[in-house]
């Protein structure tokens, strides 16, 4: 599709100039601001394997590298604490944070001692959805998400998770006798393997439907440089000609024809709806970009990013430079990438439309002028490819065309941040440097 290629061309060049990451030379993130609300993201790097797609910072799981690191990482918390920072949510993404459960709920009880914490958001993988974690984390966490990426076995293989994870039946059971014990249980699905046909996407998206899960997310596949030949040596090549075409047979599968199981969230996220009622179960479910519910966060552990004072401060990648920093009583931070005024007002115009709605009163009053003036090309570009349903004075609305072609923008944006990752583990030297693989060999 022209627009798709013409899109991503720009945004990837654009990220690429806007993501440039620079030395940080600050020992502290700045300060809340007065009266802003503020979740909190950790990291939780460690996996028991290494996924061929993946550009978050992950190493292979050691209980004597693990423990300490937890230790640190609550510490860096707290140093949030200090700094007047209070939560009402967190978000504990990896990784694998259900990889060492006790370190796990010692963090999420720390801290909900110490700040105002209303919900937990945590993720995890589909073998720890049995009965001895699911009793720790119920209560605790408020929101599962489970990645699962496919149900199908050949493609669980290809992805080296069918031997640790089980079979794609395996997991269904698992997450059906999961759901009760949640407020949400999100199950995270990947679109546009270079592997996966037609009916393997037919069949996940049946499976979905018949599972008891309460939301889930179909996000494309987006990789980055460092992870290109890996996936490619186990999945193939990509290919984004026929990602319009999945991306519909996701949209009108759960939320088209006159009974839908779904509503749509966001581009990409999908809450179930209540079969009497056709009404969504519970209309506050969290989801997992969580950029979109907030304009800042901050971020703790090895490898995460905050967004604080229109600049993204990115911790160390290095497991042992973070806890020498922590024990310094420094934050571990290693680089800040930029983002000028025009920037910010692209990504508040991307955030709204990946939320479905663009506020243009609320634009205008953010940045003291209107979105036709701060963004004239961006709307000319979508308005020829017919991407709005509705285009008032008060507001911008998604035509199914224009669902695609934000897609594609996040999709693109999404993967400048693989890019800034990469930049940060360049940095490395030493055995932290290699960004490995299934039990941790180089790639």
């Amino acid at each position: 599709m022209l627009s798709e290629r013409a899109l991503s061309r720009i945004v990837h060049n654009r990220a690429a100039r806007t993501l440039e990451l620079s030395p940080s030379t600050r020992t502290h993130v700045p300060g809340p601001k007065p009266g802003m609300r503020y979740m909190l993201y950790l990291h939780v790097p460690f996996c028991a394997r290494l996924c061929p797609y993946c550009s978050f910072n992950r190493y292979p799981y050691h209980e004597e590298i693990a423990r300490p690191y937890f230790e640190h990482m609550r510490k860096e918390m707290h140093m949030l604490a200090d700094l007047g920072y209070d939560f009402e949510s967190i978000y504990i993404g990896g990784g694998t944070p259900t990889i060492m459960m006790d370190e796990l709920i010692r963090t999420i009880d720390d801290a909900r001692a110490t700040f105002h914490i209303k919900e937990v958001s945590c993720e995890t993988n589909p073998n720890h959805l049995a009965p001895e974690y699911i009793e720790q984390l119920e209560g605790r966490v408020q929101r599962l998400s489970v990645g699962v990426q496919s149900f199908d076995d050949t493609l669980l293989k290809q992805m080296d998770r069918y031997w640790k994870y089980g079979s794609g039946d395996e997991i269904l059971e698992l997450i059906d006798a999961a759901a009760p014990h949640f407020d949400s249980l999100n199950v995270d699905m990947i679109f546009n393997f270079p592997s996966q046909t037609e009916e393997i996407l037919k069949t996940d998206l049946a499976k979905i439907e018949q599972c008891h899960c309460q939301q889930v997310t179909f996000s494309p596949l987006y990789v980055s440089h460092a992870t290109t030949r890996k996936m490619e040596e186990t999945l193939g090549k990509m290919d984004y000609d026929r990602e319009y075409r999945y991306y519909q047979m996701v949209d009108e599968t759960l939320t088209g024809g006159s009974d839908p199981a779904f509503e749509r969230c966001t581009l990409w996220t999908f809450n179930r709806l209540d079969p009497t009622s056709g009404q969504a179960q519970d209309k506050n479910l969290m989801v997992d970009e969580y950029a979109v519910a907030y304009e800042e966060y901050p971020a703790i552990g090895s490898g995460s990013i905050a967004h604080l004072d229109g600049i993204l401060f990115v911790n160390t990648f290095s497991i042992s430079a973070y806890n020498e920093a922590i024990d310094e009583g420094r934050m571990p931070l290693m680089g800040e990438a930029h983002l000028s005024a025009h920037d910010l007002e692209c990504y508040d115009f991307l955030i709204q439309l990946y939320h479905l709605r663009f506020d243009k009163r609320a634009f205008e009053q953010r940045f003291g002028k209107s979105v036709e003036r701060a963004l004239p090309t961006e709307l000319a570009f979508l308005r020829l490819n017919h991407a709005f349903a509705t285009d008032n004075d008060a507001e911008l609305t998604l035509t199914p065309m224009g669902r695609y072609l934000t897609l594609v923008m996040y999709r693109q944006f999404l993967s400048g941040m693989n890019e800034l990752r990469d930049q940060a583990r360049a940095a490395l030297t030493g055995p932290e440097h290699e960004l490995l693989f299934g039990d941790g060999s180089p790639a």
